[in-house]
């Protein structure tokens, strides 16, 4: 069992920690019982640790600095964690717990080992299923909803997946004869003793699980008609289960009412639609020349191996989520290409590469690995990571966002440090970068963003020394810090944003003030805009700053909504941003009462318009906004 002093130091080095928890908790509340569920039945976290008896306040650089403040009552802590966890849930836990003096403070350490997959979902007996489960997302703790209990419960799950639900408006003239000769065509090429090919079409697709059996009839299945339905059924039953393959010139995507960007609407079964959307990416790809051992002629290949990209869409197709009304889409960019689909990983990004899988469409599944369109085993991300490394290509990189329930798969088109790349460095960053720090800045500079996960994927470090190496860059000046938490990522120093990419920002004290253990605050007076971050104020007019100082604490609506329309005409700025500007400490209360209506209003538009839980969000007015098209 660790201590309490390792535990805090890993808390103050990195940005999250998903196994470790720390809270105030002068008594055992409702969100201490939350988190012991949820580090109980996250699968392959191996429980989690509780530090109760510790505070946290935000410094002048954006990092959350952990203290202890010591418990009132340690003992009856105890008592009372003990009883909850062994009478208020389902199935008793026995955690281990130990008191320590950190500082002259009474810290106690409660690690919640991960129950055994037979006797998860852990849950609230009061609450029952699914409400009164938890998963650990990230550094959170997450209500569960159906799709996790099917994940939660493993090996001793259901033999049915949620896509072998019954489509009750399908009929059996919904399959396309085209997609399921396909299947055959293939199938026979892999395998051609294969026992299902044997059957007619309707006892093989019952052995596919397109079809199941109801009132002794034969009924398509939600994974019959993804597979093999019709385009019109696929409109009928499912208008959005389709595929965009959207080509966007340059490396950033800047929204042009002027100019859509390409787009091709791909709706058909997977079994014609994932070949037509392979060849769509391989036509466009950059070619190499390769001549193979002991022939006299060179052949030209995709530069992306042709298996990267057909596991890749694989991957999108098994795991989407197919209740939720949204496209899977691939965006072609002239340096990347980005496959977007509803419903984040139920496997932690963390363990991707790790052999096993936890799928959300099995039927699916296991027609894709029957027709080598996908890897057996969970081995998909490892295979695709393999390829591109041995291409010269950087690795995959994997963005999973619970909240925002999607998933995004990026492949890199060339290597990130060719020789222009090291040109850039040496002007932006000088010559004293290590390995890792340049890769960090190259990745930043061709995606717009970096953070923890992204880190540890492309230079193969832990969490630890991943959230190091961007600390140590955002210290020099070279990334600036957004968000907070689980939500922090790091974009790249600009004159719009910074005073200097060579600055280092002050270590100002810490000030902590009285607040909840629920929240997190800077300290500091809401209108004397000198002791605010300098990167806030960076580029915004004096005149501007001096009627942001004379609003007062309490402006009228319309002065604040005045303020935003003209600091958003100036460049796009965040809510967080605007947060901070206004001296506000609630970015959520500030969206709902002036950004949203503002919006409404076509006042204000979004810097991403197409995703709006995009992780870079900004706002900026319409007017400026339509010159930034026009410039684009």
């Amino acid at each position: 069992m660790r201590s309490a002093a390792e535990l805090l130091d890993e808390l103050n080095a990195v940005d999250e920690s998903t196994r470790i928890e720390a809270k105030r908790a002068s008594d055992i509340g409702k969100s201490v019982m939350e988190t012991v569920i949820a580090f109980a039945n996250e699968p392959g976290l191996d429980g989690g640790y509780l530090l109760l008896g510790v505070d946290w306040a935000i410094n002048a650089k954006g990092d959350t600095v952990y203290r202890p403040v010591g418990l009132p009552d340690p003992d009856k802590m105890q008592r009372d964690i003990a009883s909850q966890c062994a009478g208020m849930l389902n199935v008793a836990l026995r955690p281990e717990m130990q008191l320590e003096q950190v500082d002259g403070k009474s810290v106690l350490v409660v690690y919640v080992p991960e129950a055994d997959v037979t006797h998860k979902p852990v849950y609230k007996k009061a609450t029952g299923l699914p409400g009164g489960a938890f998963r650990r997302i990230g550094s959170s703790d997450q209500h569960c909803v159906d799709e996790d209990l099917w994940v939660l419960r493993g090996e001793s799950q259901p033999l049915h997946g949620p896509d072998s639900s019954i489509l009750s408006d399908a009929r059996l003239d919904d399959f396309d004869p085209a997609a399921i000769s396909a299947y055959r065509r293939d199938r026979a090429r892999i395998n051609p003793q294969a026992e299902e090919l044997a059957y007619g079409d309707e006892d093989m697709l019952e052995a596919l699980g397109a079809l199941r059996r109801a009132d002794r009839m034969l009924q398509p299945t939600l994974a019959g008609i993804v597979l093999f339905g019709k385009s019109l059924a696929l409109r009928r039953l499912l208008p959005m289960v389709r595929i965009d393959y959207i080509r966007v010139p340059g490396n950033e995507w800047v929204e042009d009412p002027e100019n859509r960007f390409q787009s091709i609407d791909i709706r058909k079964p997977l079994m014609l639609a994932l070949p037509l959307a392979e060849a769509s990416i391989i036509d466009e790809l950059p070619r190499g020349f390769r001549l193979p051992e002991g022939q006299l002629q060179s052949v030209q290949e995709p530069i992306l191996p042709r298996k990267v990209v057909r596991e890749a869409l694989a991957n999108a197709a098994m795991h989407r989520n197919y209740t939720l009304h949204s496209p899977t889409q691939i965006i072609r960019y002239s340096n990347r290409i980005e496959i977007r689909n509803v419903g984040y990983s139920l496997k932690e990004p963390a363990q991707l590469a790790l052999p096993g899988s936890r799928l959300r469409n099995p039927a699916i599944a296991a027609v894709l690995h029957d027709l080598h369109l996908a890897e057996a085993k969970g081995t998909g991300i490892r295979a695709m990571r393999r390829l591109a490394a041995e291409a010269g290509l950087p690795l995959p990189d994997i963005h999973s966002d619970r909240q925002a329930n999607e998933f995004k798969l990026t492949l890199f088109l060339h290597n990130l440090l060719t020789e222009e790349d090291h040109a850039w460095l040496r002007s932006f960053a000088g010559k004293a970068v290590s390995a890792e720090e340049a890769k960090v800045l190259i990745y930043a500079r061709e995606t717009g963003a970096v953070d923890n996960t992204s880190c540890r994927d492309f230079c193969g470090l832990d969490t630890l020394a991943a959230s190091l190496v961007l600390r140590r860059l955002r210290d020099r000046g070279l990334l600036l810090k957004q968000g907070a938490g689980s939500r922090t990522y790091y974009v790249l120093y600009s004159p719009d944003r910074s005073t200097s990419p060579e600055a280092v920002q002050p270590e100002l004290p810490l000030e902590i003030s009285s607040y909840s253990a629920q929240d997190v605050v800077i300290s500091t007076n809401p209108h004397k805009l000198d002791q605010q971050s300098p990167q806030a104020l960076v580029g915004i007019p004096e005149e501007l700053l001096q009627r942001v100082r004379a609003s007062g604490q309490k402006p009228r609506q319309a002065t604040v909504r005045e303020l935003l329309r003209e600091l958003c005409a100036l460049r796009p700025y965040t809510a967080q941003e605007l947060c901070q500007i206004l001296g506000r400490s609630d970015s959520r209360e500030l969206t709902r009462t002036h950004l949203k209506p503002m919006r409404e209003a076509r006042v204000l538009t979004l810097l991403y318009p197409e995703s709006e839980k995009h992780p870079h969000q900004a706002y900026l007015t319409l007017k400026a906004d339509k010159e930034q098209g026009a410039d684009a």
